[in-house]
Order: C-alpha cells, then sequence, then structure tokens
C-alpha cells in the first residue's frame, strides 16, 4: 500500500478510532469486552438513519416482487426491455437497489480499524508498544496511561480466536436469524434460489472468519447482529422466521401486498399487467354507474 495512503486511512480513521477505544476503555472500569460493547452500540446508533433507509427500501422491493415476476413474464424474451421497466419501476418508487449495500460498505473499513485497534492496542511487547505509542495522540495523556488494554473478558482472551468456538457459533446463528428475517416468501425462481444462498452462505462465511480473527472482532459482529434483529423486527417484522410468526408474539411480519411501497392501490396499468382487472370493473354500466347484472338482481328480488 503506497505511504500517502496509509497516511490518510492512518490519520482519518485508524488513529481516530484507536484513540477513542482507549478512551473508551477507561470509561468502561478497564474492561475491553465492555467497551467492544459499548463501541458497537455507539457505531449502530450513528447508523441508524442509514439503517433504516435500507430496511425500508429491503421493504419496498418485497412488496414489489409480484409486479416484477409479471414483468418478468411479460419480457422474457427481450432482456434490455425488461432491465429499462425494472429501472422505471425502482425510480417511481423511489428506490435504489444497491441503497441495501450502504450499511454493509461502510462497516468495512470499521472492522478493518476495529482489528488493527485490537490487536495493536494489546501491545505486549517493548516493540509493539513502540508502535503503539505513534498512533496515540499527544494531546490525550491518559490514553498513555491505560495501554495496553487487558484483554481478558470471561473465557476470552479477545486479542486471540475463541478457544471454544461459542463466539462463532453465535454470530453464524444470529447472523441466519437476521438473513431469515430480511427475506419475504415469494418472488421468481432464481430470487427465491439467490435467497436460499445467502441465508446459510453468509452465516457461514462469517462464522468460519470468527474461527481465525481476535474474538474482540467477533464480539463486535454478534453484537451488532442482535442489534440489527431488533431494528429489523420493528421495521418488517419476522420476515421468513415463520415459527416466531405463528407461535410467537403474533406480530404481523409485514403488510399485506397490495400495490406499490407506500401501500397504496395498484393504478390500471398494474392490474393490467398483473392480470388482476376486477371483474366489476369489466361489466357493462347503467346511467348511475352500477354493473346492469346488479339492477336485475335487485328487479328480481322485488
Amino acid at each position: 500500500m503506497p505511504d500517502f495512503v496509509t497516511d490518510i486511512w492512518n490519520t482519518v480513521f485508524f488513529n481516530p478510532m484507536l484513540n477513542g477505544l482507549v478512551v473508551l476503555y477507561g470509561l468502561s472500569f478497564n474492561d475491553l469486552g465492555v467497551t467492544i460493547g459499548v463501541f458497537t452500540i455507539i457505531i449502530r446508533v450513528l447508523m441508524l438513519p442509514l439503517t433504516l433507509r435500507q430496511l425500508h427500501s429491503t421493504k419496498a422491493m418485497s412488496l414489489m416482487q409480484p409486479k416484477l415476476a409479471a414483468m418478468q413474464k411479460r419480457y422474457a424474451g427481450d432482456k434490455q426491455k425488461l432491465a429499462a421497466e425494472q429501472m422505471r419501476l425502482y425510480k417511481e418508487a423511489g428506490i435504489n437497489p444497491l441503497g441495501c449495500l450502504g450499511p454493509m460498505v461502510i462497516q468495512f473499513p470499521i472492522w478493518i480499524g476495529l482489528y488493527q485497534s485490537i490487536l495493536l492496542a494489546l501491545a505486549s511487547t517493548p516493540e509493539s508498544l513502540i508502535s503503539l505509542s505513534k498512533h496515540l495522540y499527544s494531546w490525550l495523556p491518559q490514553v498513555h496511561e491505560l495501554v495496553p488494554l487487558n484483554s481478558q473478558f470471561l473465557w476470552l482472551d479477545l486479542g486471540q480466536p475463541d478457544p471454544v468456538y461459542a463466539i462463532p457459533i453465535l454470530v453464524a446463528g444470529s447472523m441466519w436469524v437476521q438473513q431469515k428475517m430480511s427475506t419475504t416468501p415469494g418472488g421468481d425462481e432464481r430470487q427465491v434460489q439467490m435467497n436460499q444462498t445467502m441465508q446459510y452462505t453468509m452465516p457461514l462465511m462469517f462464522g468460519f472468519m470468527t474461527l481465525q480473527f481476535a474474538s474482540g472482532l467477533a464480539i463486535y459482529w454478534f453484537i451488532s447482529n442482535v442489534i440489527s434483529i431488533v431494528i429489523q423486527y420493528f421495521v418488517t417484522g419476522w420476515g421468513s422466521l415463520t415459527w416466531f410468526t405463528r407461535f410467537g408474539s403474533g406480530r404481523n411480519p409485514g403488510p399485506a401486498i397490495t400495490g406499490g411501497p407506500d401501500n397504496q392501490p395498484p393504478d390500471a396499468s398494474d392490474a393490467a399487467l398483473e392480470g388482476t382487472v376486477d371483474e366489476a370493473s369489466t361489466q357493462p354500466r347503467t346511467g348511475n354507474g352500477k354493473p346492469r347484472n346488479q339492477r336485475k338482481d335487485r328487479r328480481r328480488g322485488r
């Protein structure tokens, strides 16, 4: 990595995170596990507007699945037309299909910075202490007094992987629940297959990574997943977790699909696209706007 990129990374991102983590450590009774928990909550609170926007966008896209499926059938032989119509639908609904990736992309540098901060702050050799001192702010004398940090938390050495694999299991399980909640049943066969693949690939991938990485980073992932589950429950419900939907709190997993993302009734073009035009709307009408067959039924009743 070029030196100027490293300098920018250290100045703008890594040094503030490292010094902030050490300050939080002092405020959290010198407990690194509690520090990581507090740090995770702060990060998720700061990201809450973006997270809510992502969840509402995901919910709106799930409501569009019947329309998208109808488009795929209608323009099956014209991929270019299909793509144009899908983008038109997204634009009219004010949805960015890539907006769901925002929180994930933003958290990548946080993961890297937190991992580096934990390893560096746990300096145990003279060489590592010298390297650590280069990143600590001179105008914060208290941070120099707090390092090196105590890495022990419960049975864990937060600078090392979990020896009993409990945290990797919690990370994988919580991520599976989160993926399941974010998936809405329905859609075309390709979408269903992709959702099923993601439901198992992401948890297994992160569970495997926590077997290799410092358990302090794994704790961050686990707490972040739990917060995501809580937020997602209040926005979209249980999603595809049908057991909780039926036997849990009874919360509705989401509004019925009745039209656009704002839950407005579909217009005539939508009804025509989905083939759901009301039968009464196609019947001949009298001068007062009522179908003729209804007036005949009333006369017979008399």
